[in-house]
């Protein structure tokens, strides 16, 4: 059995991903990694990164950077599908650069490969979700949140990534186009099993003014029409609002934890500030619903988008 990491990256550094975690924190499991990489902005020093962690394992493959031809966030797919389409494993693990994987579950996600190798009813592995949000003591896993989703996929050519690359269809039929990743006619969901494993993102953890600077940065990557959403450092809100984080963060984290150095610009009490529009899970909706889902439902979504179909749940026992 072979298993491929991939992923695909551009400016990782200058926007603060933890492209050498999220890359090494699977490294172990993985026989080969497979990274899409875009040339960024000259002071960008995300290949010298890639190249310092060493490993024969690793393979860059060129991607070009067009947001003028995948437009509607479609360019994500489009990138993340040329390193899909370089590997070469029975198994293919997506990681996003800002997604990092604890080395407590690597035992049980490979178990989980191995366990499926020969059932094809499973197309893909099913992982949950911690979403951190400002810094590395809060976070969040339900509503307004996806609470799950695909990383590990089958390396079937049917398979694409699928509208902001954040998920996977089946296509019948496929041709590269904004098109096509957006469509849901000849696409279906996966057929997939949950493992009992999470991803930490760390997508919404970074110095307010770079997280601003990403978000300009991802708005234009979407229409490079849109002007800029943020003049001013992003404002995380009140952080005694969000919920707490009390467990232990994956080991290639540690050093990047350590050297966190935005803390004073950030809220841990009060109220938000009113002149700004409400984060989404600041809304009472929102708010409403994951006291629900939490309190009386067992942690159950209500009604969040499902893009799988899930089959069964993985036991390692």
């Amino acid at each position: 059995m072979r298993i491929s990491g991939y992923t695909f990256v551009r400016n990782a550094v200058k926007l603060a991903y933890p492209i050498k975690e999220s890359i090494l924190s699977i490294l172990d499991i993985v026989d080969e990694f497979v990274i899409a990489y875009c040339p960024g902005d000259k002071d960008d020093t995300t290949l010298a990164v890639i190249d310092s962690i060493d490993s024969p394992k690793i393979k860059l493959v060129d991607a070009e950077w067009i947001p003028e031809k995948y437009t509607r966030n479609t360019l994500y797919s489009y990138l993340s599908d040329i390193a899909k389409n370089s590997c070469t494993g029975d198994w293919l693990f997506y990681l996003q650069v800002d997604e990092v994987m604890h080395e407590k579950y690597l035992p049980i996600v490979y178990q989980a490969c191995k366990y499926y190798l020969y059932k094809p009813a499973i197309e893909g592995l099913l992982f949950n979700y911690k979403h951190f949000w400002g810094d590395y003591d809060h976070c969040f896993t339900h509503h307004g949140w996806y609470p799950k989703e695909i990383r590990i996929i089958r390396n079937l050519k049917e398979i694409h990534s699928w509208r902001d690359a954040q998920s996977f269809r089946f296509y019948e039929q496929f041709n590269t186009s904004t098109a096509s990743y957006l469509t849901k006619e000849g696409a279906r969901k996966l057929n997939v099993a949950l493992i009992a494993v999470e991803i930490y993102h760390y997508g919404w953890v970074r110095p307010p003014v770079t997280m601003s600077v990403k978000q300009n940065s991802m708005r234009k990557s979407r229409d490079q029409s849109l002007p800029a959403l943020y003049n001013t450092a992003f404002d995380y809100g009140p952080l005694n609002r969000v919920p707490k984080f009390n467990s232990t963060h994956p080991g290639v984290m540690a050093n990047r934890i350590d050297s966190i150095h935005w803390t004073d610009q950030l809220q841990y009490s009060g109220k938000p500030n009113k002149n700004r529009l409400l984060h989404k899970h600041e809304k009472l909706k929102y708010r409403i619903r994951t006291w629900l889902e939490l309190k009386l439902l067992g942690g159950r979504e209500i009604g969040g988008f499902k893009n799988y179909h899930l089959i069964e749940t993985f036991s390692d026992k």
